[in-house]
């Protein structure tokens, strides 16, 4: 059984940081490209981030390019997300996808 089990999330200030963490098993983690998608309050999912399965192509939405990182520990089954310079928009669930499934998310909220 496929499991996605999101961590890290949490209430931060504007211009914080937080590192969400996403524990895969039930697959082969170090052969499938991993993602992170998010969803705010009363929206869609959104593409947030993805990685390849060699960990060394990255791609970023618009929104957060610049201020989020995206890595893997392929001998943890581990993904990261490594979020900086925080914005009230960018609060959300945040979700780890191996693009068949996905975990249950996180609760990421950056207010004052």
């Amino acid at each position: 059984e496929v499991q996605l089990v999101e961590s890290g999330g949490g209430l931060v200030q504007p211009g914080g940081s937080l590192r969400l963490s996403c524990a895969a098993s039930g697959f082969t983690f170090r052969s499938y490209g991993m993602n992170w998608v998010r969803q705010a309050p009363g929206k869609g999912l959104e593409w947030v981030s993805s990685v390849n399965i060699g960990g060394d192509y990255k791609s970023y939405a618009d929104s957060v390019k610049g201020r989020f990182t995206i890595s893997r520990d392929n001998a943890k089954n581990t993904l990261y997300l490594q979020m900086n310079s925080l914005k009230p928009e960018d609060t959300a669930v945040y979700y780890c996808s191996n693009g068949q499934s996905r975990g249950q998310g996180t609760q990421v909220t950056v207010s004052s």
